[in-house]
């Protein structure tokens, strides 16, 4: 026969037990809730990012020049070639607009910025040029594929040597990306695209 002495021992360890209990499921939702909060954050700042923005639309564009390569159809082919010219005016408004003057402020070597300049301006005269031609055109695949090149070479350079340069200056991507993808969103709208497509 348990006495009253026992009794209260052992409602003493039960309730120990269960305060015990309750803490470690508190902690454990805590430090949950703690990591989806930290998730979230990098990933919203990652996304406003300005490296990180111009590499999605690198990324955007190389799937397009892949799809145009699989195109059987000449409205096929005009329709997304017109895309990718699309994608690039947008991109290389924003980059010669916002990215590269700041940048340009923060890096010791101007001439990486200059020559990417120089880049964009050859592809302008390419990208001009498949917008006045009709895929039936004898040229026309030739020189959306030329442009593929173009843009190709570029994105090696600035994803190799211009963008890690500017990750380590001092400048803020953050607050550049931003900026960017405001400005992109309203370039998106006048041209009738969708600033979504490359997020």
């Amino acid at each position: 026969m348990a006495t009253a002495s026992q009794s209260s021992t052992s409602k003493s360890k039960s309730s120990s037990k269960s305060a015990s209990g309750s803490k470690s499921s508190t902690a454990k939702k805590s430090a949950s809730s703690s990591k989806s909060t930290s998730k979230s954050t990098s990933t919203s700042t990652s996304r406003s990012d300005a490296i990180a923005l111009l590499k999605r639309d690198h990324r955007a564009v190389e799937k397009l020049f892949s799809q145009f390569e699989k195109a059987k159809e000449d409205d096929q082919k005009r329709e997304i070639a017109l895309q990718i010219v699309m994608e690039l005016r947008v991109h290389t408004q924003i980059e010669e607009e916002i990215f590269y003057p700041v940048s340009r402020e923060f890096l010791k070597d101007e001439e990486i910025v200059n020559e990417a300049v120089v880049e964009h301006q050859s592809a302008k005269d390419l990208m001009a040029q498949i917008e006045g031609m009709d895929p039936s055109e004898q040229y026309y695949d030739a020189k959306v594929s030329v442009l593929k090149e173009m843009i190709e070479h570029h994105v090696e350079e600035e994803e190799k040597e211009y963008f890690p340069e500017v990750q380590k200056s001092e400048m803020d991507t953050k607050a550049v990306g931003q900026q960017m993808q405001a400005r992109k969103e309203e370039l998106m709208a006048q041209m009738g695209g969708d600033s979504r497509a490359t997020h």
